[in-house]
């Protein structure tokens, strides 16, 4: 791995404009509308007075898969998605043109054989408007990596989900083809769609986005604490702990800990598997 090049790596602004179209799409990819009498969910799959997930922030404006580039020595095939935290400053307009502004914060040596942490920060400015709309993090989980060096600095780990039992629990289904789907939207990682990629990864089949179980949390906090509201939603940070198999039941189990801050874990309930761990979640009380 070129820890230099990825130091000075520049990804320019990449600015994407997005209809109405693409902001169903994305809902859809995450399993809004598979009850078409469900009221609750028609905003987000219908253009009247239709509203944009905030969790679209996390992949607008993609700068595409550029650890897959030679030049950087990643075994990009071993990357998994650790961990993404997601601020939103503004909600997203349901069509837009967004900017969107990148750079690499750091990689974290975890040592040989142990592999690296790559953290990446994308800003979202509505280009009309000017509004800082969203920042994201995104950490990546660099497996065939390790023991190269690392520059920046480490990000705090995020606390345990505390035990017993949860305040709130969400079940959420998800459709075996729901991986083909949710990358229409943007992340187009063959991993989620080649059979034969996901066994060169170690997996029997290709497994389901991280974005999209986060998109399924960003679901279960709109639902359940925000009446589907998007402007009542300030963000969310999850850990990516376990690969979600599409089809499989993500179960959420939510702690509230007071003043609209949330703490919870995801469990894929066919395994009984944490899926999503040491979450949190903000948003505004009605």
């Amino acid at each position: 791995m070129d820890i230099e090049k990825i130091r000075n790596l520049t990804i320019e602004p990449i600015v994407q404009s997005y209809d109405k179209r693409d902001t169903i799409l994305h809902a859809l990819g995450l399993g809004y509308g598979l009850d078409p009498l469900d009221e609750a969910e028609l905003p987000f799959v219908y253009e009247k007075e239709l509203r944009s997930l905030p969790c679209f922030a996390n992949i607008l404006c993609h700068p595409g898969f550029w650890a897959q580039r030679p030049e950087f020595g990643i075994d990009w095939v071993k990357i998994l998605h650790a961990e993404q935290d997601l601020t939103m400053h503004k909600p997203l307009p349901p069509t837009g043109t967004i900017r969107g502004e990148y750079r690499v914060a750091g990689i974290e040596d975890k040592g040989e054989g142990r592999g690296a942490l790559l953290h990446q920060e994308k800003a979202l400015y509505d280009t009309v408007t000017g509004d800082h709309l969203a920042t994201v993090r995104s950490t990546l989980f660099m497996r065939g990596n390790g023991g190269e060096g690392g520059f920046g600095n480490a990000i705090p780990a995020a606390d345990p989900v505390p035990e017993g039992k949860p305040d709130a629990v969400v079940e959420i289904a998800t459709r075996p083809g729901q991986a083909l789907i949710y990358r229409l939207s943007g992340d187009w990682n063959p991993l989620h769609a080649e059979p034969a990629i996901a066994r060169k990864a170690g997996f029997d089949r290709p497994i389901l986005h991280g974005l999209c179980t986060k998109g399924l949390a960003n679901r279960a906090v709109l639902a359940h604490y925000c009446d589907n509201d998007v402007a009542r939603f300030k963000g969310m940070f999850v850990r990516f702990s376990k690969p979600v198999m599409p089809g499989e039941t993500i179960r959420f189990e939510f702690y509230e800990q007071g003043g609209g801050q949330l703490r919870f874990r995801a469990v894929a309930a066919e395994r009984d598997v944490v899926v999503l761990d040491r979450c949190s979640a903000q948003v505004s009380e009605a």
